[in-house]
């Protein structure tokens, strides 16, 4: 894994070093530049592979016409290393890395598709003065642009284009408003206006002052009736793959079945594992599920119990994450990635799974939905909503606990998610941490205006107009996953210079599970029924059965100490301040709700105090 930057249009080294300096914590290792009159390219390098300087770059092919950068790796790169041998190519070095140049030379842009990895690069063609950018199928590494006039910039960060003064730090109303549904930012567009992101599955060239953006890969659900269950052979194959790697490696391990799978496949190719697992101090957390774990395979384990007081590295970790991110346990993978770089630079994780295998509470929640709640007549339900009302939560909380959790206002969710007919309209009643509704109330000025325009819901509508399951699994692999998940590890994990590998997002894994009959994922009330299946005699007993557990997070306690911020937060120009205030008196009624929009409210300002006013935030 690395860092990478550059522009195109003038040359500028000493704007190409300042921009590199900022990407050395993903790349603490090495630094170069390859710099001409109509581009400059940085590099910081995490060595992993080949740890000589043979690896070092830029890295050129064999007459220097070719300059590429990249960040990633390429897990099948000795097999195409093989093939383009074949064809002549001559290799000097024993990295992943030269393997790309050499594919680009005898494929062209199509080259992306013969990798299987996670990347984010960029080659330059001296001859035809032509960039080309790539990412990967699923976006597990980063990779921003921006065009200003003529000049073009981009990096694995976008602090680094921020250091130019062409570009503007001005806020994107547009990603604002997605990010208070999600607490992420899932549209193309980053929180700065202007300035993207290249989408997964893409690529972009850049020749003549102009800019092609194609797709080259697309998860497609099309589920076939009978199928060979190949999940267990694919999975050892995508594990094994990951396990490349020069310097030491290990796993997040957090006791449940995505990422025990992980370290059950891995005693296939080791018997010395290293495992890392966290928790909070004095709090119910996933540790002893993850002892468990590291006690029946034997593993080397580490565990982190991290005090309440960890909310002061918040301010860090919003830096690193670019754009605000409003989920909390990037506290916890922060915290522990530090610990972790003390024994290991690769760590493999196990997102993706819930995504492709439906894990989550709100597949199963639609599934309800569709199959009885919507068969009930629509009035029917909008009476038994106004009876609701009236009658204490404890006499049906057992039914609706995941959202009667969050107190009256989960409460005025439940009734929404039983009252509508929409597909849409349930299931962001579930997950929005705002609805478009509440927005409205929320927010003032120019984003006022994009709320009523343009809400979330319609937009959602219309990408995702069957909610079927799958359909829901792919709305939650292409709007949540990447902004969400893969974002929070990449940018905190390689915040202490460590890579993360993620087995379930191996395009293979996940083309196999977009050929899935729904019931194989979720049967009945029984989530990911194809893996568990799958792990049956490969955890200890019935451990492939256990509930998704919930990793606690004390965000009570830290909004407390983050009271000073809350009062900064009513003059933020974007919030209105009497909806705040109403969170203040109302918090009690229902915590755990308002929590989550406080949190959600206080990063962003965080990250606005940071990126836009350019002021510190100290805790």
């Amino acid at each position: 894994m690395c860092g990478i930057a550059g522009f195109y249009g003038f040359e500028d080294k000493k704007l190409i070093k300042r921009m590199t300096s900022l990407l050395q914590h993903r790349g603490p290792d090495q630094h170069n530049y390859y710099t001409d009159s109509t581009i400059c390219l940085g590099h910081r390098r995490l060595s992993i592979i080949d740890l000589s300087k043979d690896g070092r770059q830029p890295m050129s092919n064999e007459d220097g016409s070719l300059q590429l950068i990249f960040n990633g790796e390429i897990y099948n790169y000795k097999e195409l290393k093989t093939e383009l041998q074949r064809k002549g190519h001559r290799f000097k070095s024993k990295t992943d890395t030269e393997v790309i140049v050499h594919a680009y030379e005898e494929y062209g842009e199509k080259c992306v598709t013969k990798f299987n990895g996670c990347f984010a690069f960029a080659i330059y063609n001296t001859k035809t003065k032509s960039l080309f950018l790539a990412r990967d199928r699923m976006g597990i590494k980063p990779l921003y642009y921006t065009k200003i006039k003529n000049n073009f910039y981009f990096a694995s960060e976008i602090k680094a284009i921020l250091v130019s003064d062409e570009v503007k730090r001005t806020v994107n109303v547009k990603a604002l408003n997605n990010y208070l549904s999600f607490y992420t930012n899932p549209l193309p567009e980053t929180m700065f206006k202007n300035i993207f992101k290249l989408q997964p599955g893409h690529t972009l060239t850049l020749k003549n002052n102009k800019i092609t953006i194609k797709k080259y890969w697309n998860i497609v659900m099309n589920p076939v009736p009978k199928h060979n269950n190949q999940l267990y052979p694919l999975l050892k194959d995508s594990v094994g793959k990951r396990l490349m790697s020069d310097v030491p490696l290990g796993v997040y391990l957090s006791g449940g079945v995505d990422s025990s799978a992980i370290v059950s496949l891995m005693t296939h190719f080791s018997n010395n594992i290293k495992t890392f697992s966290v928790g909070f101090e004095n709090a119910e957390s996933e540790l002893s599920r993850a002892k468990i774990m590291a006690n029946h395979f034997n593993t080397d384990h580490t565990e982190l119990h991290i005090g309440m007081n960890s909310i002061k590295h918040l301010p860090q970790i919003v830096y690193h994450q670019d754009e605000p991110m409003g989920d909390p346990t990037s506290i916890p993978t922060y915290l522990l990635s530090k610990e972790a770089k003390k024994s290991v630079t690769v760590v493999l994780t196990g997102e993706g799974a819930d995504e492709q295998f439906a894990g989550y509470e709100q597949e199963k929640f639609m599934m309800l939905h569709k199959k009885y709640i919507q068969k009930i007549p629509l009035s029917l339900r909008k009476s038994v909503g106004k009876i609701l009302q009236r009658i204490p939560s404890k006499y049906y909380k057992p039914f609706f606990s995941y959202m009667e959790s969050l107190g009256e206002e989960g409460k005025k969710r439940m009734i929404e998610f039983i009252s509508t007919n929409n597909d849409t309209e349930a299931l962001l009643s579930m997950i929005s941490i705002f609805t478009d509704k509440e927005k409205q109330k929320a927010t003032k000025n120019d984003l006022l205006k994009e709320v009523q325009t343009n809400p979330v819901g319609k937009r959602i509508h219309q990408t995702y107009k069957n909610h079927t399951l799958n359909q829901q699994l792919l709305f939650e692999n292409k709007e949540l996953l990447t902004e969400n998940l893969l974002m929070k590890v990449d940018k905190n994990t390689m915040a202490h210079g460590i890579e993360a590998r993620v087995p379930f997002l191996d395009h293979r894994v996940v083309e196999f599970a977009s050929k899935l009959p729904e019931k194989q994922k979720l049967q009945g009330m029984k989530d990911k029924y194809i893996l568990r299946n799958t792990m049956k005699n490969r955890l200890p007993h019935k451990r492939h059965t256990q509930k998704k557990q919930r990793f606690f997070v004390p965000i009570d306690h830290w909004l407390k100490e983050l009271q000073p911020l809350t009062e900064e937060l009513m003059k933020n120009p974007y919030f209105n301040k009497q909806y705040i205030q109403t969170i203040t008196k109302n918090y009690k009624k229902s915590p755990l709700f308002y929590s989550r929009q406080m949190w959600t409210l206080i990063n962003f300002h965080m990250w606005y105090k940071q990126f836009i006013e350019q002021d510190n935030v100290i805790l």
